[in-house]
Order: structure tokens, then sequence, then C-alpha cells
């Protein structure tokens, strides 16, 4: 089963030679890398978000193992919609999914379910791949993409099933959670809502973070594959998180009237 590309030639090359050229220019091969448990990585166009989600990856020290975190932009049937058997192809090649892991992780909660037809469209894990590839040749992926509508009693469930599934598999492992911040308001209004959320998730503050979006209106697509993913990384023994790099779409466009923001964080 060979999940293909859904937004390559849009929102990144599809041919290999000009996604890798592009890739470089983003990435930080000599930047100081640190071991983490996971990271927060934009998923928007290339040219609007790709130096965040350079900046991140360039971080951390990748390992052979990946669970991808993202919001369902088109609908999903199960509360955690899991990719769990073929591989996931970009013009970079194609990447197993450690069906294994993923197998474990059903095992673990009733909520996460096999469904492939939600990720078929979906573009917020898609993205994240070839900036992998640029730097690793051979990984593995479990690719979980989360419904709107799951509340915060269900993504800490969600990540007690990572972390078991992950125990059990002793492999060491990146979880990467993807979103975007604010969308489509002023430049001023993004830095003031998007660091209400930032600050949270520097403090590690999964509650707090799924709290705030609500109370400040904040349009944060992936604030709960975020969530997720700081319960998993605070149970697997992190410590702290470090903002990489934040900007907005304006910063490309010129348009600071309504800008979409982006964040690159790192849990260790």
């Amino acid at each position: 089963m060979v999940r293909k590309p859904a937004v390559a030639g849009y929102f990144y090359p599809e041919r290999a030679t000009k996604l890798r050229a592009m890739i470089e220019t983003m990435v930080d091969p000599k930047a100081g890398k640190e071991k983490a448990k996971a990271i927060v990585s934009p998923h928007a166009g290339y040219v609007y978000s790709g130096r965040v989600a350079g900046a991140v990856f360039s971080s951390v020290v990748l390992p052979d193992l990946f669970v991808i975190l993202g919001p369902s932009h088109r609908g999903t049937r199960a509360l955690f919609a899991i990719g769990a058997e073929g591989f996931w192809q970009t013009p970079l090649g194609d990447v197993p999914i450690h069906t294994e892991l993923a197998g474990r992780i059903m095992n673990h909660s009733s909520l996460v379910k096999k469904d492939e037809s939600a990720h078929a469209l979906e573009h917020s894990l898609e993205v994240q791949l070839p900036f992998i590839q640029y730097f690793k040749k051979d990984f593995a992926i479990v690719p979980v993409c989360i419904s709107h509508q799951a509340g915060f009693e269900d993504l800490d469930e969600l990540a007690a099933a990572l972390v078991a599934g992950l125990n059990e598999c002793g492999q060491e492992s990146l979880i990467v959670a993807s979103t975007d911040m604010s969308h489509y308001v002023s430049q001023e209004t993004a830095r003031l809502k998007d660091f209400l959320a930032i600050e949270r998730i520097l403090a590690l503050d999964a509650k707090g973070l799924y709290a705030i979006v609500r109370e400040e209106d904040i349009s944060m697509c992936g604030h709960q594959p975020t969530a997720a993913a700081i319960l998993a990384a605070k149970t697997m023994g992190a410590t702290k998180a470090e903002l990489v790099r934040y900007e907005t779409s304006g910063e490309t466009t010129g348009d600071y009237g309504e800008v979409v923001g982006y964040a690159g964080l790192r849990i260790i």
C-alpha cells in the first residue's frame, strides 16, 4: 500500500532535484543539535513556513523512528486515524510505516483506529517528510491524523498509548507535532496570540495550551497534536522546551495586514 503525495507541486516542488535544492536553502547543517522527545513544526507551503520547519529539524538529532501527529483539515471518521501499513511516497523516495508500533498504539487505545482514507489528501503530515528525508535516508514513521473534535482527555489517552507503544518497541524516536499558528489576522494580533500559546508550550503545559486556544480564540490548527506531543514527551522525561524560530507569512509576502504564524519548537 503506497500513500502517494497529495501536495507535491503545490506546497513544495514535485521534482526531487528542485525539492532538495529548496530545502537546502532552509536548513542549517551546522546548527547545534539536541536529542529531543518532540518537536513542533509548521505545515504550510514551503515558501511561507519552510524556514521555520528547516530550522527546527536542523536543531535536533533525528532518530530512525518518527511519530507524526497532524490535524485533520478534511475530516476524519476516527478521533485518531492512524496509518498502519505500507509506504508514504514523496519526490525524495518512499518512507515505510512502522507497522509494529502502529499496532501497539492501537492496542493501547480504542480511540486510535486504522483509517488510511483520512490521510489520503491531508497535507499536515506529508510536508514534514521531505525535511526528514533531506537529512536521513532510512527511517520509519507512524502517521496519526487528529480530529478537531478530540477533547483533552482523549489527547491524554492518545499520549499514553503512544508512550506505551514506544516503550514496547524500545527504539529511539521523535514525535513531530504539525501545526500552524494564527490564521489570517494582522501581524500584531498574530504575534500577541501566538505567543500566548507558545508560552504554554515552553512551560510544557498541555492543558494550558488546550485552554488558552479556546479562551483567546487562537486559530492554531494543530493545538491538539501539540498538546498530545507535550503530554507524551513529559511522560518520556522531557523537562523543557525551546523556541527555535518564529515567523509569519508577512515576512514572505510583505503583507502584514493578514498573516499566518509559524513556530518551530523542540521539547527536550
